[in-house]
């Protein structure tokens, strides 16, 4: 029996079909390459393609006895949803149609999904916990909201179980450091601010510094990639277990804004990461912070590496060793 990953060459996939192979998991992966690198999946079964074509859709399910489905494959892009929010709907939310008509007819009847905070929208409260309201402040966090409702919908009509991960910022690198974080553009602040470190830009740039926090900037809950990864396995066990869908927050439960960030690379760095104030993006809150409590009660789950100078450490790590990324270094081998 397989896991199919679909996204699996992206940035949380990888990391967590590394995690997958190391549980001795027999992994398929599906990917684009949109967005995601073949360099940096090492499995036998890997498909290039769209999660919206159902002819591969079929050739993969035919092809392997597939039990269960991780799926990651979506834009993310935040600013980019407000502008272009038909884009969005189209490849995330079109996309899990498509693959759950295809797990339907095959009757694979486990996925885990990859959610977000920005579900959330403004948070009414700090932690914010899973029965919160959900009100999304950009279309990117809309189209995740409304899989999460065709995964409930599916759940009834078809018996599809789904574990919906909804994460907060994921960072930092596998910790031998043969993948990492590596999107063109790049728009995740802490390799950000190490390609500042590195030279390949001049300033970090701080997006408003007006918010209604301590400092004046945004406060995010960053969490390792491989405890995301680890959850992502922990909640495909709870489905082979119980067979029970659920909703779940991933974070450290501890915020940093913008600025302690910064402060914090160059800490680990020993480089003065000049940054400048710019204005405001569109669809950021100030404030998300995460209560992983039920995920630590019926996941299992503990983060292995919840300091934010560890996470940074391993992000450092990854991007010396490669500083153009899955282009150059030696990314893809161990």
């Amino acid at each position: 029996m397989s896991v199919l990953v679909t996204g699996g060459a992206g940035y949380i996939g990888s990391h967590t079909v590394a995690e997958l192979l190391t549980r001795g998991e027999e992994v398929v992966v599906l990917d684009s390459l949109q967005t995601g690198h073949r360099g940096a999946v090492l499995v036998e079964y890997y498909y290039q393609g769209d999660v919206r074509d159902t002819d591969l859709l079929q050739r993969v399910f035919t092809d392997h006895e597939i039990e269960a489905v991780i799926h990651f494959a979506a834009s993310s892009l935040v600013g980019e949803s407000v502008t272009d929010p038909l884009k969005y709907y189209d490849n995330n939310v079109v996309a899990v149609q498509r693959l759950l008509a295809a797990m339907n007819r095959h009757g694979v009847k486990q996925i885990v999904f990859s959610s977000t905070a920005a579900t959330y929208g403004e948070p009414l409260r700090t932690p914010i916990e899973e029965e919160d309201p959900t009100e999304p402040t950009s279309p990117y966090g809309e189209t995740k909201l409304a899989i999460e409702k065709m995964l409930a919908w599916c759940d009834r009509a078809y018996g599809i179980k789904s574990v919906s991960l909804r994460y907060f910022n994921a960072a930092g690198a596998h910790p031998d450091g043969w993948i990492g974080e590596d999107h063109q553009p790049e728009t995740h602040l802490i390799p950000i601010i190490l390609q500042v470190a590195l030279g390949q830009r001049e300033h970090v740039a701080i997006f408003g510094d007006d918010y209604p926090t301590e400092d004046g900037t945004c406060i995010r809950d960053y969490i390792h990639v491989m405890d995301l990864a680890q959850a992502h396995y922990l909640a495909l066990q709870r489905l082979r277990s119980s067979g029970e869908s659920g909703i779940y927050n991933l974070g450290n439960g501890t915020g940093f804004s913008v600025k302690q960030v910064i402060e914090k690379c160059r800490e680990v760095t020993g480089h003065p990461i000049p940054s400048v104030v710019s204005p405001r993006r569109p669809g950021d809150p100030a404030v998300l912070i995460a209560s992983s409590q039920k995920a630590k009660r019926e996941l299992g789950w503990t983060p292995r590496y919840a300091d934010l100078g560890t996470i940074i450490e391993s992000a450092w790590n990854w991007h010396r060793r490669h500083p153009l990324g899955f282009g150059g270094g030696t990314g893809g081998s161990r």
